[in-house]
C-alpha cells in the first residue's frame, strides 16, 4: 500500500475526522490517481485510508479513519447499503430522492439519485472512478433498480483530471426503443417532469424539495395574488405556488426549453395556464424592469444558479446575491414574502446572512427573519464536513 506523510501540524483537520487533505499538507509520496494510500502523520502515525487524485487541490479524500479497514468490493457494497438505509429515516414524500450523497455517506465524490426506478449516478472524483464497476454493482443489488445512467459531467471532474462521461451503465434500452431518458417523479402529491440527460445535476433539483412544500404551506396561508418566481427552471416552485391557491405567477429562465418543460408541469398537474406567465428573460434586467413599471408582488422566489463554487469566488458571488436580493425586496409589498437561496459552496450561511442584510439596507427595506432553510434531508450534513451545507435559505417578510 503507497504512503503519503503528512508535514507537522498538518493534521489536525484529520484527527477531527475532516475527510479531505489539501495539496499543501503533503509532505511527500504520491500514488496513481484514485489509488488507496495510507495517509500518515510527520512521525509516522496512521490516519487515514484515503483516494490519491494527482491534480487536484484535494489531493486524497477519506475512506476511512479505520487502521483495520480494508478498502474493497466489501467495503463499498457495505457504505452503499448503509447509505441507502439511512434514506428509510425520512418520510420524504416523493419517488424521486438521494440515494447517496458524497463525503456526508463516507464516499467522497459519489452522488446517486433515484427517479423511480432509475438511478442516475455523477462520479466525481478519482477514487470513485477507479472503483465505478465495483460501485454500479453495489447500488443495483441495494436498490433494487435494473437502470442506472451516468450523469459525470460535473466541472469538478475537470479540477480532478478527469473527461466528462455519459450515458447508461445497466439496463441500456435496445436499438429503437425509447431511450428512457425522460421521466416523470411524484412529489407531495405532484406530478414533475425531467430529463436525467439533459436535466440540471442528475436531471432536477430533489434538495429543493422540502423548501417547494414550505412555500406551498405559505401559499395556502396567505393566498398569494401575485408570485415572481426568478429563476424558475422547469417551474418546481411555480407548481407548488399554484397548487397552494397563488393567484398568478410570473416565472423567470434564460432557458426557453426549461420554460417550455415548466409549462408542461402545469400540464401535467391540471394547473390553469391562464394563471401562469413563462418569462424567457434575464432576471437582473427583469427586476429592473419591473421596479420602472411600479409593480409589486406579495411573494418572491430567489433561486439562483451556483455564483460561487469555492471560497476563492465568494467576493464577486457576494456582489451577485446582493444585487438580486436588493432589487426583489424593493419590489416586495409591505408584509411580502421572500424565499431567497443561495447553493454556492463558497458563500457561508454567516455570510449569505450578511449579505442579505445589506441588500435590505439598500433597498431601503426591512424585514423579519421568519425561518432558515437549507436542503432536503436526503442531502445530509455531518458534523465533520461543515463543507456538505451548500444550500442555504431566508424566508423574509417584509416589516409593513
Amino acid at each position: 500500500m503507497k504512503t503519503i506523510r503528512l508535514r507537522e501540524g498538518k493534521e489536525k483537520s484529520l484527527l477531527r475526522r475532516h475527510p479531505w487533505v489539501f495539496d499543501g499538507a503533503v509532505a511527500r509520496g504520491g500514488a496513481d490517481a484514485g489509488e488507496t494510500v495510507r495517509v500518515e502523520s510527520h512521525d509516522g502515525r496512521f490516519l487515514a485510508w484515503a483516494a490519491f487524485s494527482p491534480q487536484s487541490r484535494i489531493r486524497a479524500r477519506v475512506w476511512s479513519f479505520e487502521e483495520g479497514q480494508r478498502i474493497d468490493a466489501t467495503f463499498f457494497d457495505e457504505r452503499i447499503a448503509s447509505a441507502i438505509a439511512a434514506r428509510r429515516l425520512w418520510d420524504l414524500q416523493s419517488d424521486g430522492l438521494r440515494l447517496v450523497h458524497g463525503e456526508s455517506d463516507g464516499l467522497p465524490g459519489l452522488v446517486v439519485d433515484r427517479y423511480g426506478n432509475t438511478l442516475v449516478a455523477q462520479f466525481g472524483s478519482c477514487g470513485a472512478e477507479r472503483w465505478k464497476k465495483t460501485i454500479v454493482q453495489s447500488l443495483l443489488a441495494h436498490s433494487g433498480c435494473q437502470r442506472l445512467y451516468e450523469r459525470s459531467d460535473a466541472s469538478v471532474r475537470q479540477l480532478e483530471g478527469l473527461p466528462e462521461a455519459t450515458g447508461w451503465l445497466a439496463g441500456a434500452p435496445a436499438a429503437g426503443e425509447d431511450p428512457g431518458l425522460a421521466l416523470v417523479i411524484r412529489e407531495h402529491g405532484w406530478k414533475l417532469a425531467l430529463d436525467i440527460a439533459e436535466g440540471h445535476k442528475t436531471g432536477f433539483y430533489l434538495d429543493q424539495r422540502e423548501n417547494r412544500l414550505r412555500f406551498h404551506a405559505w401559499t395556502q396561508q396567505r393566498r398569494f395574488s401575485q408570485v415572481l418566481n426568478c429563476f424558475c427552471y422547469t417551474g418546481g416552485f411555480t407548481v407548488a405556488a399554484l397548487a397552494g391557491g397563488a393567484g398568478h405567477v410570473t416565472s423567470i429562465d434564460s432557458s426557453g426549453p426549461a420554460l417550455e418543460k415548466a409549462r408542461a408541469n402545469l400540464r401535467l398537474n391540471g394547473l390553469d395556464e391562464v394563471r401562469a406567465t413563462m418569462l424567457d428573460a434575464d432576471v437582473n434586467a427583469s427586476l429592473r424592469q419591473f421596479q420602472k413599471e411600479g409593480r409589486r408582488f406579495d411573494a418572491i422566489i430567489l433561486d439562483p444558479p451556483k455564483f460561487a463554487p469555492t471560497a476563492a469566488h465568494a467576493e464577486r458571488a457576494a456582489r451577485a446575491y446582493k444585487d438580486i436580493n436588493r432589487l426583489a425586496l424593493g419590489l416586495l409589498e409591505p408584509g411580502g414574502v421572500l424565499f431567497t437561496f443561495s447553493c454556492s459552496g463558497g458563500i457561508s450561511g454567516d455570510l449569505f446572512h450578511k449579505i442579505v442584510a445589506s441588500a435590505g439596507i439598500d433597498a431601503g427595506v426591512d424585514a423579519f427573519i421568519s425561518e432558515r432553510l437549507g436542503g432536503a434531508p436526503d442531502h445530509p450534513l455531518t458534523v465533520n464536513f461543515p463543507e456538505g451545507e451548500y444550500l442555504k435559505g431566508l424566508v423574509l417578510v417584509r416589516k409593513p
